[in-house]
């Protein structure tokens, strides 16, 4: 007869898990990809670091995994958003700030998920990333063509890609370590966040205005 898991061992399987990726993502946030080595992570996990191995066989699928479910949780902030009442011009502009604020709320962890250089497993869950915000920003642009608020003469499809691009490419140096936004009270940091996610906005929804008249 085949061997079945009891639900308790099933279920301190699933808590080993959770705890290394919890632990990992920890790691990430304070130090980047090169702070998360196995090791720390076990350790940071309060587990062996064979263990880890049992459940990720290399560090660049623990660090994947990481990726993916920190990035599947900003697609679906994006999609929330997409999905609303609100006018196709407001959707983008409300997208982009909602994305540069969320960022800047752990800029250490969204450096690594956007720019820190990392092994090509990484990369591709990065790309992916990408790929699936653009893809809703896509359609909310469609939206806005079809409603006479976004210009025609450029497909959908590109003006997503360039406006993901510029408001990623946008957050590279305030993300940076090297960033001195963190030595700024939280009163001027919230002002400094603001303007810097509305700018990026504005600059994100008039590259795709429809011209007047």
């Amino acid at each position: 007869m085949a061997y079945r898991q009891t639900p308790a061992i099933e279920a301190k399987l699933q808590d080993n898990k959770t705890r290394i990726l919890k632990a990992a993502r920890a790691l990430v946030s304070e130090g980047g990809w090169q702070e998360a080595q196995i090791a720390n992570v076990a350790t940071t996990a309060g587990i062996a670091t064979g263990t880890v191995y049992r459940y990720f066989p290399s560090k660049a699928e623990l660090f994947a995994d990481v990726l993916s479910r920190v990035s599947q949780r900003e697609v679906d902030v994006l999609t929330d958003i997409a999905a609303s009442d609100a006018s196709t011009q407001e959707r983008i502009h409300s997208m982009v700030t909602t994305f540069v604020i969320r960022a800047m709320r752990n800029p250490r962890l969204a450096y690594a998920l956007i720019a820190e250089p990392c092994d090509k497993a990484i990369d591709e869950v990065r790309l992916q990333y990408r790929a699936a915000i653009s893809e809703v920003i896509r359609g909310v642009i469609e939206a806005g063509q079809t409603d006479k608020r976004f210009r025609n003469d450029v497909r959908a499809d590109i003006a997503a890609t360039v406006i993901v691009g510029g408001f990623m490419e946008g957050l590279i140096g305030p993300l940076s370590p090297l960033a001195n936004t963190a030595q700024m009270n939280e009163a001027d940091q919230r002002v400094e966040i603001e303007t810097l996610a509305n700018q990026i906005a504005a600059l994100a929804c008039s590259s795709i205005a429809a011209k007047a008249g």
